[in-house]
């Protein structure tokens, strides 16, 4: 006989409980065909990649500009005349010149070009006649309102094509948002069938969380370099982030949730690192649509249809899903 007595053995009254459970069970199942079926999930695969292929636009159009070959957009189903950029860099854009960087940094910067212009490609290619052409993208004066809105106007003129320093200033403007994007429409998919828009929704994200991992890591390694109006590098991104959080609204009446950031941990011991951007549990944020369309937007404003990054608004009817 066992001396186990970790799990002690049923008493009469366990047995009654469980076979009243069971009982119920019988009950339920016999009532089965009366009891109304859950609501269908309603079918807004489409309308969300075709959200995020705006998102998609913005990065490609960002990236490839940073290399020297905004012209390749056009290849892919976008439009390189619809980007606008600051003047002085536009033809840099186009002649293969690009943002001045070290051999290291501009080898990142190309793959990110080249993942973001193929997830372009293939979320048109999903789609098909269904996608959505590429809106007017502002890579000048919305960065420029950026820099003043997550500064209290202390950096004006910010132009992340200046040079690398910048450059990656930028591009942290972008990724940690779109991993949230793809971690909030999750739940929203329909379509989880092997190689389904879940699946792929899901491969995205994952490319978008190694992007944001790297260009966090850098920006760590250089925190305490000056990067502008007397501010170093890890109070810059401290700023971006603080920006994201105050613009992409209140998840109930009363309580702002934080869904960002910095690369500092301040928890934590002196000169730890924050790169993974998560939660106490290290579960990657979500934000609903209209939370990252407030952020592309920049604004606060949870009726905004158009501003930032897309000065005449997104292409295509979202009020499906900015509503959720």
């Amino acid at each position: 006989m066992s001396n186990d007595t970790s799990k002690p053995a049923n008493s009469r009254r366990q047995f009654l409980g469980a076979a009243g459970l069971m009982g119920a069970g019988a009950l339920i199942a016999g009532c089965a065909p009366v009891i109304a079926a859950p609501p269908v999930k309603a079918n807004l695969d489409a309308t969300i990649f075709n959200f995020a292929l705006n998102l998609e636009y913005l990065e490609a159009a960002f990236y490839l500009a940073a290399v020297g070959r905004l012209g390749e957009l056009d290849a892919v189903g976008g439009s390189s005349a619809k980007v606008a950029l600051p003047t002085a860099f536009r033809a840099n854009a186009f002649n293969g010149v690009g943002v001045p960087m070290s051999d290291t940094i501009r080898a990142y910067a190309t793959e990110t070009a080249n993942d973001e212009k193929a997830h372009v490609a293939i979320i048109r290619k999903v789609l098909g006649n269904a996608a959505v052409a590429q809106p007017q993208i502002d890579l000048a004066a919305a960065f420029e309102a950026a820099g003043r809105a997550a500064s209290g106007d202390a950096i004006k003129g910010f132009d992340p094509f200046a040079n690398e320093l910048f450059y990656l200033h930028g591009a942290f403007i972008f990724e940690d948002v779109g991993v949230s994007a793809y971690k909030g429409a999750a739940r929203l998919l329909v379509d989880d069938k092997p190689g389904g828009n879940l699946e792929n929704a899901a491969g995205i994200l994952a490319v978008e969380a190694y992007h944001a991992g790297s260009i966090r890591t850098i920006l760590y390694a250089r925190r305490n370099d000056p990067a502008a109006a007397g501010l170093n590098v890890g109070q810059v991104v401290q700023a971006i982030s603080n920006l994201r959080d105050a613009v992409d609204g209140r998840d109930d009446a009363d309580k702002a949730i934080s869904r960002d950031q910095g690369i500092l941990n301040d928890g934590l011991p002196a000169g730890t690192a924050n790169i993974v951007l998560a939660d106490e549990n290290s579960i990657a944020y979500s934000r609903t649509p209209r939370q990252v369309a407030n952020i592309v937007f920049l604004t606060g404003d949870s009726t905004a249809t158009k501003g930032g990054f897309f000065p005449m608004g997104l292409s295509g009817d979202f009020s499906a899903i900015l509503a959720l």
